[in-house]
């Protein structure tokens, strides 16, 4: 049976209670739909009876009450064993064949996995039921063990979140004892940090207490060490070591407070030389009173408040309310760590229904969610990008309204119609979202938001690009000349609002080196800020990162656009069209291309992703890219930093062998030392020795001075490896 603690606290988080509750009636929904059974239900075991949160398809008597007796109970099978329980045939399994739900109820078919609390005790299960017998696939299985761990996520962030609302009411309550605790409690309520609640605890030590230096040590996560969130307001000559103290440091006061969890005052400068005469050295002259006092929750010590003013000052219990402010720090810190598990939760959820981005041929794409930095709901903004078949793929970008589980849950279904009819279905971007917004609306899913969808059809080294926008953001295409190009048609309405609008395709085409931005709508909202001056700035971000990495393109425009104060989700898919050769290497003939470099460091990454992209299309794997990619960039960093110019990158691709050479203006040839571990150059040289399977230098006979350092490695795909010898 549920544990009486578990229930407890279930009945705290108004979960004890037979009431129907929206967000498991749509796991509920889910597990019905995916699994394709007439009865789904979440429900609570508590300790006489089970109460239904969640339900769909029960008996009609059952489905109003949400409650039924455990004599008719499976679900307490799944709570006692603490594993799932399934059941093809309930008349045949002698665990249940004589449970009264058989025949009352007329369940023969049963497919339950436990619900676990943040603790990990089993509290009940989400369940799926048939009127008749049913083999469980592993499809089903692994379905709803997914959705449970769904369910599971959100009963743990209900009661987190209920756990956090009756502490800050029970501080509430008890600043409202006099005006001084009412003002600790509205400093610390909108710390979201740790470094927050350090720098709250400085601004009410001064403004308050009247404290000169305030300090918070924290504990670190192998409770062995204290860290000080700042020295900023720490009293004034401490080393930058005082930072950090381990806890078993027998001269450290602080060290003393954390291992005894007593608050320590001192009255003078005096008082502290008597008690610990060893930190003599550590101390100012110009302080006065100092207080250390333990942040203690529960048992468990979370922190140590550092409290001192100046010579001559001396704090009475009344104004330095020790008890109080240590009090208020332990739920501040509390506050913040559940904060950050929902946070953490919220965009593990998130995250999990993002599939990884698939590889297409003759393309790079990069994506990049963030989550919003300043809540702890997860956002219904997505990304995808479907395969259609070796010359056709489709993207899609879209932001389902809202910032709560609803929203992500809408979010996932969409997402997961959308990826489906896109495989299935070899339509336009507009027939694409017809398809869309009628299924939502067919389904009763009735969710609403914003969507860009565009397709990708290859003709020969350029891309046919054609989309329909749904309410989205326009998106960007950057020219490979640095220009940005606005797709900026009229977009459509918005899905969920009218099935059958009126949609429309837009077309344009895409050349080698040109990118497509698709984004949402987090990357560019400023309040009180006009659109186009939003846009405007999102293309110049673009154009000053034209020559660095795709793959870090997103996660660099949502630095440089938004930075630490994000208020919203962003999601950012970017498609670039690589460089092409022009005939594949046969045994005959092997492909050798080159490319004229500007000798500046600053075209070192467009022409490490020029290689990339020749090695792609002469089918060179992912991994042995990533190999010649680190030579490639040593090699023209070398060039760069130590020859004259004029410099060219070649690369040669046979069956066997792929071989990369970067010609420069210098005869002096790149030695092999060994550099010390506080040089930071020289080694370039040792990775082409360590790595290339053979590396040399060729000099220039009748046309002057110069050479070309190449490396050479064989082809992974090779039928039989050339192996060409040794390096030099």
């Amino acid at each position: 049976m549920t544990e009486a603690q578990a229930i407890f606290e279930l009945v705290e988080a108004g979960l004890g209670s037979p009431t129907a509750d929206e967000s498991f009636d749509r796991f509920a929904r889910l597990a019905m739909r995916q699994l394709g059974v007439p009865t789904a239900a979440v429900s609570l075991v508590l300790a006489d009876e089970q109460v239904y949160p969640g339900a769909h398809g029960l008996p009609e008597d059952i489905q109003a009450s949400r409650r039924m007796p455990l004599t008719h109970s499976f679900c307490q099978h799944v709570t006692n064993d603490r594993e799932p329980l399934v059941v093809p045939d309930t008349r045949k399994d002698s665990r249940v064949w004589d449970n009264p739900a058989i025949p009352d109820f007329g369940v023969l078919a049963y497919a339950g996995f436990p619900i676990l609390d943040q603790r990990g005790r089993v509290v009940g299960t989400l369940c799926a039921m048939d009127d008749e017998p049913h083999d469980w696939t592993e499809s089903d299985l692994a379905t709803l063990a997914d959705l449970t761990a769904a369910c599971t996520s959100e009963l743990r962030l209900r009661i987190a979140h209920e756990r956090a609302t009756r502490m800050q009411n029970l501080a509430i309550q008890a600043t409202r004892r006099n005006r001084l605790l009412l003002m600790l409690s509205e400093a610390f309520a909108d710390a979201t940090s740790v470094q927050d609640v350090g720098e709250t605890l400085a601004y009410v030590a001064s403004s308050a207490i009247g404290a000169r230096y305030a300090g918070l040590a924290v504990v670190d996560p192998s409770r062995k060490s204290l860290t000080y969130t700042s020295m900023d307001h720490l009293e004034p000559g401490l080393a930058p070591s005082y930072r950090y103290a381990r806890i078993d440091d027998q001269d450290r006061i602080v060290s003393f407070v954390a291992r005894t969890q007593e608050a320590l005052f001192f009255r003078d400068q005096a008082e502290v030389l008597a008690a610990f005469p060893s930190v003599s050295d550590a101390i100012d002259d110009t302080v006065g009173s100092r207080a250390l006092l333990p942040v203690v929750s529960g048992t468990s010590l979370l922190a140590v408040v550092f409290l001192a003013w100046e010579q001559g000052k001396v704090a009475d219990d009344e104004s330095l309310s020790r008890a109080g402010l240590a009090g208020f720090v332990a739920h501040a810190l509390e506050r913040v760590r559940l904060l950050e598990e929902r946070r953490d939760a919220a965009t593990t959820l998130q995250a999990a229904m993002l599939t990884e981005l698939p590889d297409i041929p003759h393309l790079e794409l990069a994506s990049t969610y963030s989550p919003a930095t300043l809540t702890d709901q997860v956002g219904g903004d997505w990304y995808d990008a479907v395969v259609h078949d070796e010359d056709a793929s489709v993207l899609m970008i879209g932001d389902v309204t809202g910032h709560d589980m609803r929203a992500a849950a809408e979010m996932g279904q969409l997402r997961s119609m959308l990826r489906t009819f896109a495989w299935s279905h070899d339509e336009s971007p507009s027939a694409l979202l017809r398809l869309l917004d009628r299924a939502n609306s067919g389904l009763a899913l009735h969710a609403s938001g914003t969507a860009v969808v565009a397709r990708l059809d290859r003709r020969g080294d350029f891309f046919d690009l054609s989309w329909s926008n749904a309410g989205h953001p326009p998106p960007l295409v950057l020219r490979s000349d640095g220009s940005v190009e606005m797709l900026d048609a009229r977009p459509d309405m918005m899905l969920g609002f009218v099935p059958n609008a009126p949609r429309s395709d837009h077309l344009t085409h895409l050349g080698p080196g040109d990118t497509l931005l698709l984004y949402t709508d987090g990357l560019i909202e400023r309040r009180g800020v006009a659109q186009s001056t939003r846009l405007a700035g999102l293309a110049q971000a673009l154009v000053s990162l034209r020559h660095g990495s795709t793959l870090a393109l997103p996660n660099a425009l949502v630095q440089r656009l938004v930075g630490s104060d994000q208020r919203d989700d962003i999601a950012v898919l970017a498609v670039r069209v690589r460089a092409a050769v022009d005939s594949h290497p046969t045994p005959a003939c092997p492909t050798r291309v080159s490319r004229s470099v500007e000798h500046t460091t600053a075209a070192i990454s467009p022409t490490r992703r020029w290689v990339d992209d020749i090695l792609e299309s002469c089918g060179i794997s992912r991994d042995q890219r990533r190999t010649i990619m680190l030579l490639a960039s040593e090699t023209l960093t070398n060039a760069v930093q130590h020859a004259v110019g004029p410099l060219e990158a070649i690369v040669e691709v046979s069956n066997a062998l792929v071989r990369v050479g970067v010609r420069d203006g210098s005869p002096d040839e790149p030695t092999l030392h060994d550099p010390a571990p506080h040089e930071t150059g020289g080694r370039g040289v040792q990775f082409l020795d360590r790595f290339a399977d053979r590396w040399f230098v060729e000099h220039r006979a009748a046309d002057g001075p110069g050479k070309t350092v190449w490396f050479e490695l064989a082809r992974d795909d090779a039928p039989s490896p050339e192996r060409v010898g040794g390096s030099r």
